[in-house]
């Protein structure tokens, strides 16, 4: 990426800008209306786009029913051409305008494709609307009457002309764009279906759509699902204010979607013109195709109708400098940021948890729950989980065994809360102290410690672990129950776990593909909505507030906990950023790191999901190199072989899980140099 502007510029990264816009016109002013648009392109232009979409008819106004058929108004629409090719030959912008043509005696409803003074192409309304207040069959031809495939216009010989084209944007990846006119999108198969299958990942449509109360929403619907079923971005503008208001008002409604997700949509009823502008992830777009084997599978079933697009290369140069995104990304990619759906997403999550819980019981006779409670966040959930599957078997709470294994490194704090979580729960309490059978072990092995010696190395830490999972295991044995596993999804993407006989295994693991940022907001929702009772919400409110730490290493004298562990692999909530992106995504890590940026540079943005100020924190970009660098090598390089056999556990969130069984295969000895190489192109520091 040559240099530090350059990384930190969108179009670098899979992302271009486009404009959905909506000129106000004058019926039949072809002079006022090319005006209008040659004064938003320019905007759009100056706002870095380089794709700016108008309305159907925008160049004539959509209302001039049989005034279409005067010489007067087709002439003065050529004339309004000519002169928005002429001002904006000098714009990084391909133009997307709508527009009557005669060609070979018929008259089509036209998208005129315009980039750098030169008509790049022509589509074609396939669909006219002939029923209620529309009568487009009166005066218009639908696209399977063209004969030419070719035409002159403005001076300009063998331009492509059709409804079968697709425009290439050869220097910028995944840039393959197509137009359809309003109805086309309202039959059941639209002629995007067939273009998306044929490799168009941006879709415009010129639209007029005239109002009525509750069409607004069903276009939302209408769209949003052809954006989702296409694996595309779906552009959509409507004719607005000036048009002809003789039976019919219009309302300007423009949107932006991408795969089915709205990135921005206008002011309805507005006054004079408007434009809306988003950044599209390309790079999401061919990523999720690629995955989904169905979408190419469906293309290969209709590939002599694929085949008969033909394809329109041109080329734009975005330009350099710094430019970031200005659509949002979540800082917390696994919780929205919308409060309402943020409830909605933890009851699902909590709930996922419990049926799969609760079935695993169910199918394997077993009516006890074994799990370690140590006070931190990771037990806490999983003994939530484990309280409510009882109440949801209506069997005893005290059928979970909780037990508490204070080591050498437990602290007071954790202690305590681990105690008062279990008896205020109502689960069977226990506590056995692990530091006996961990010496015996140390001696039996020779380590230094054993000794007297001060030496916490890895053995040290492990065999803590170790022996709290062997307690368990062989309680679950005397006690026919089941080990309930507590480790998260992002322990587990960054290997922070103990192989074998250690947290890594247990009988079942109902937060296996749950993060740890949404572990704790599913704490927090549990507490503040009172889930159980205020006594449990106060305690889970205090548990959010303890430092995350293995507590396996004892620290000089009140320095507890010596070890924290986000120093070591990294803040959960950036590793949780990279953890998202890449393994739903596989998104590069110079992109990842260029989306982080944009969205943790800035600790004042104004959509933090209940996070304390005292905890919003903000990342240079030399801080997120790092701890990308960290996560990329322990996620590519040296974990791969835990997650290889993990236990059993739901599937919770589309973000996925890394089950070999679900979501994730990868090879345990893999290396992580490729992504590391890619790494070395993010910049060690800021460049405002």
């Amino acid at each position: 990426m040559g240099n530090n502007s350059e990384f930190f510029n969108l179009y670098r990264h899979g992302f271009i800008r486009v404009a959905v816009c909506t000129p106000e016109v004058k019926v039949a002013d072809t002079v006022f209306n090319a005006g209008e648009t040659i004064r938003l392109a320019r905007e759009a232009a100056d706002r870095k786009a380089v794709f700016a979409l108008f309305p159907e008819l925008g160049l004539s106004a959509y209302s001039n029913d049989d005034l279409f058929q005067q010489e007067a108004l087709l002439q003065g629409t050529l004339r309004a051409i000519e002169r928005i090719a002429r001002e904006t030959e000098a714009l990084n912008l391909i133009l997307i305008l709508g527009a009557p043509l005669q060609i070979d005696s018929r008259l089509f409803n036209c998208g005129i494709v315009l980039c750098r003074g030169r008509i790049m192409g022509v589509a074609v309304k396939s669909y006219l609307p002939n029923y209620r207040e529309f009568y487009e069959g009166r005066q218009f031809s639908p696209a399977e009457e063209t004969l030419a495939k070719t035409i002159r216009l403005c001076d300009q010989r063998e331009i492509p002309f059709g409804a079968d084209l697709l425009f290439d944007v050869s220097n910028i990846r995944h840039f393959r764009f197509f137009l359809e006119m309003c109805e086309d999108v309202w039959v059941p198969i639209p002629p995007s279906s067939f273009a998306a299958l044929a490799g168009a990942t941006v879709i415009g449509n010129l639209s007029a759509s005239n109002a009525t109360i509750g069409k607004a929403e069903y276009r939302r619907s209408l769209t949003a699902n052809q954006s989702a079923r296409c694996v595309a971005a779906y552009l959509y503008a409507a004719a607005g204010p000036g048009e002809s208001t003789t039976d019919l008002a219009w309302d300007g409604h423009a949107m932006i979607y991408e795969n089915g997700n709205l990135i921005a949509e206008s002011e309805r009823f507005a006054d004079g013109s408007r434009m809306i502008l988003a950044d599209l992830d390309l790079d999401r777009l061919a990523q999720d195709r690629m995955r989904q084997t169905s979408f190419g599978r469906n293309a290969f079933t209709h590939r002599e109708a694929l085949l008969k697009f033909r394809r329109v290369e041109m080329n734009l140069d975005p330009g350099g400098g710094r430019l970031l995104l200005d659509r949002e990304y979540a800082r917390f990619p696994y919780i929205p940021t919308d409060p309402a759906k943020r409830e909605q997403r933890c009851y699902e999550a909590y709930n996922i948890q419990v049926q799969g819980l609760s079935q695993r019981l169910k199918s394997s006779g077993i009516d006890k729950i074994v799990i370690g409670v140590s006070g931190g966040l990771d037990s806490t959930h999983a003994l939530i989980v484990a309280a409510r599957t009882m109440d949801m078997l209506k069997l005893p709470r005290s059928n979970v065994l909780a037990y508490t294994m204070p080591g050498f490194a437990t602290s007071d704090k954790t202690h305590h809360n681990a105690l008062c979580l279990m008896k205020a729960f109502g689960v069977e309490v226990n506590e056995i102290d692990i530091r006996p059978s961990c010496m015996q072990m140390l001696k039996d092995i020779g380590h230094p410690y054993a000794e007297g010696k001060t030496v916490y190395d890895i053995t040290f830490e492990n065999i803590q672990a170790g022996e709290r999972t062997s307690h368990l295991f062989r309680i679950a044995n005397w006690r026919n129950g089941l080990v309930l596993g507590t480790g998260d999804l992002s322990e587990l993407a960054l290997g922070w776990c103990t192989y074998g006989v250690g947290d890594h295994i247990s009988h079942y693991n109902v937060n296996a593909s749950v993060p740890k940022t949404l572990i704790q907001h599913l704490i927090r929702w549990v507490a503040c909505s009172v889930q159980f009772s205020p006594e449990v919400s106060a305690i889970l409110l205090d548990i959010l507030e303890t430092e995350i730490s293995p507590e396996l290493i004892p620290g000089d004298g009140e320095a507890q906990p010596s070890q924290r562990t986000e120093e070591i692999v990294g803040p959960y909530e950036l590793q949780d950023f990279n953890i998202f992106y890449t393994t739903r995504f596989g998104y590069l890590p110079t992109k990842i790191a260029f989306m982080a940026y944009c969205a943790w540079r800035d600790r004042t943005r104004g959509d933090w999901p209940d996070v304390p100020e005292s905890k919003r924190n903000a990342y240079t970009i030399g801080e997120i190199r790092h701890w990308l660098e960290v996560y990329l090598y322990r996620f590519f390089q040296i974990s791969q072989f835990k997650r290889s056999c993990v236990p059993n556990g739901p599937k919770v969130g589309s973000g996925g899980s890394l089950s070999p069984r679900g979501d994730y295969r990868a090879p345990s000895d893999s290396e992580a140099a490729v992504w590391l190489e890619d790494a070395k192109r993010i910049p060690e520091r800021d460049e405002e």
